[in-house]
């Protein structure tokens, strides 16, 4: 048995680290804000082309927004 624990990294691995952009934080702020812009796109009475965009934007950040939740922070 070693005298280390199994849970000490060895010194010649380095971890991975992710960028700074593609970090839980960031991306889910931007998910969040991608479905609240779908929503008032949703109920804004000006444009029928911004209505018709709508859910697609709020499709594409709940999506976003699942698979962000899986990122480290």
């Amino acid at each position: 048995m070693s005298a280390l624990p199994q849970s000490t990294p060895s010194k010649g691995a380095p971890q991975k680290r992710w960028p700074r952009w593609a970090r839980r934080n960031l991306m889910e702020n931007i998910a969040v804000a991608l479905i609240a812009i779908g929503v008032l796109m949703l109920v804004q009475p000006f444009t029928i082309t911004l209505y018709g965009w709508s859910f697609t934007v709020v499709l594409v950040g709940t999506v976003m927004f699942t698979i962000v939740s899986k990122f480290p922070e």
